[in-house]
């Protein structure tokens, strides 16, 4: 693989992946307006499993592996982040903050692997950091400080997933996360149960209508199956570092798709901590090529 740019088609399907997992926010709150967050969770990652499981194969890694991935992806990141956009952050903010999984990625591995914090990536989690810290404090009724904790949980969650798969090796995506569903589903029953208890959740099935059942539908298919099968396409294909930038496009969707949609405000603060978010993310993924690129340029 070079590090040649993305031919016009890959690139286009690498915008429609990340426009799907952009847009995908405001499809969860859709799909909340009847359903309990920790049932739609569940309801989610059964349609994934099944009928998945019949035409996937398992991939080879160890149980505990797809265990240890199904619950950290499963009831952390997704029930989390479900429960945080019931009423407790906007879709496009949940989309911006989320996104600091990057730098818990980077944390974990640091601690595991035992390396140095770089300079360039002290600076990116600063200006990630102040951009979260604008949004919890002038957030309102578009994102609590609980909603951004919830936020930051998932967030966290999906990094520890990051992790786990990592250790995975290299391995068919799309069925690694089919049958990592199946660690998925019980925790996330159970917390629904508990917490949310059996009479709302047979009230939030019986009161689902058919949009409610088109968002459960597309957090399966759409955001699930067609992008990570497609993002694993692409990874296979080109480097990481010429596809995974093109990440930083999903808050853009998420609020894109919420102002337009859900009529999100976008004031100055708003804009303000995306820019610092989106910065931060973008300076921790793309400055070890600018950099190679220049010392390269020099040394010639």
């Amino acid at each position: 693989m070079t590090n040649a740019p993305l031919p016009l088609r890959h690139f286009l399907l690498a915008l429609a992946v990340v426009a799907v997992w952009g847009t995908n926010f405001v499809v969860i709150r859709i799909g909340l307006d009847h359903l309990p967050p920790l049932l739609f969770a569940t309801l989610r990652f059964t349609l994934v499993l099944l009928p998945m499981a019949f035409f996937v194969k398992r991939p080879a890694v160890p149980w505990w592996n797809l265990a240890a991935y199904g619950v950290l992806i499963g009831a952390g990141q997704f029930g989390l982040l479900f429960m945080a956009m019931k009423g407790h952050i906007s879709p496009g903010l949940a989309s911006l903050v989320v996104q600091t999984q990057v730098f818990f990625t980077i944390g974990m591995a640091m601690q595991i692997n035992r390396e140095k914090v770089q300079g360039f990536q002290i600076v990116a989690l600063l200006l990630a950091a102040s951009g979260i810290v604008l949004i919890a404090a002038h957030g309102g009724g578009a994102a609590t400080p609980l909603g951004v904790l919830l936020v930051l949980l998932a967030a966290a969650s999906w990094s520890g997933g990051n992790i786990v798969a990592r250790q995975a090796g290299s391995v068919n995506m799309l069925g690694y996360v089919v049958w990592a569903s199946l660690f998925s589903i019980p925790p996330l029953f159970l917390m629904s149960l508990w917490l949310e208890g059996w009479s709302a959740m047979v009230h939030g099935v019986r009161s689902a209508d058919a949009l409610t059942w088109a968002a459960v539908l597309w957090q399966a298919v759409g955001n699930t199956m067609f992008g990570y099968a497609a993002w694993g396409w692409l990874l296979a294909r080109h480097p990481a570092a010429t596809v995974t930038p093109m990440a930083l496009l999903v808050p853009v969707f998420g609020m894109g798709a919420s102002a337009l949609l859900l009529h999100e405000g976008l004031p100055g603060w708003k804009l303000a901590a995306a820019a610092l978010v989106l910065t931060g993310l973008a300076v921790n993924m793309l400055w070890p090529k600018v950099r190679g690129r220049f010392l390269a340029k020099a040394q010639a």
